[in-house]
């Protein structure tokens, strides 16, 4: 949800949508204790059920009834565009979990999906009850909750060596994070453009700067 976005669902809405989405947290938590193939056994095939139950609610209308009455009330005008059948934020927080974690190193998966939920939920948040700056596609005050937080949050993601480089990359990295999140608006899902725009971010951050740093 963009602080732009304000009329699609009330304020309460969006506080029960941003609770499920803090659920998704669960997934680099559980990723710390098991293996990259574990974890894409576990959730490749959620992915599929949960981008098929999508896609074919805008052909069943019995599934799609079933869907709208249990989530109805959360989801934004354009996931319910039966002529763009748009996915919604949750299939698209599975396919970007999918994703990330098959393309980046552990800890960099860890960061950047940690990053999605946490900040996502803050800028989306901040940005709706206080949004009042205009700052590119959003507002001012939601790009800056998503930094703030995330900077915050890079205190207690894992890292390689623990050195203060490694603090300065992420706080580099949740800055773009924060960008990217604010133009994606109107044209790509944040949910998928934030944690490939920070892993990447990360990675070539490393690559360039820690090259003996092995992940």
């Amino acid at each position: 949800m963009t602080d732009i976005d304000k009329g699609t669902i009330n304020f309460k809405g969006e506080l029960l949508r941003k609770a499920i989405h803090l659920f998704s947290l669960s997934i680099p938590i559980i990723y710390s204790f098991i293996s990259k193939k574990t974890a894409l056994t576990i959730l490749i095939p959620l992915t599929i059920i949960s981008v098929t139950i999508d896609f074919g609610r805008y052909y069943i209308k019995k599934l799609n009834d079933i869907v709208q009455k249990i989530f109805g009330y959360i989801l934004r005008e354009h996931e319910n565009d039966f002529q763009k059948k748009n996915l919604n934020g949750a299939s698209y927080v599975l396919i970007a979990a999918t994703l990330t974690l098959w393309i980046f190193p552990k800890i960099f998966f860890i960061t950047a999906f940690a990053a999605l939920i946490i900040c996502d939920t803050s800028a989306a948040l901040i940005g709706r009850k206080f949004g009042k700056h205009k700052f590119l596609s959003k507002s001012l005050e939601g790009t800056l909750a998503f930094f703030v937080s995330g900077c915050i949050l890079i205190f207690f993601t894992p890292k390689v060596a623990n050195i203060p480089g490694e603090y300065i990359i992420g706080f580099v990295a949740v800055a773009v994070g924060a960008i990217v999140e604010n133009i994606s608006y109107g044209w790509a899902d944040d949910n998928l453009t934030i944690p490939l725009s920070i892993g990447f971010t990360l990675w070539g951050l490393y690559s360039y700067f820690l090259p003996s740093l092995t992940f």
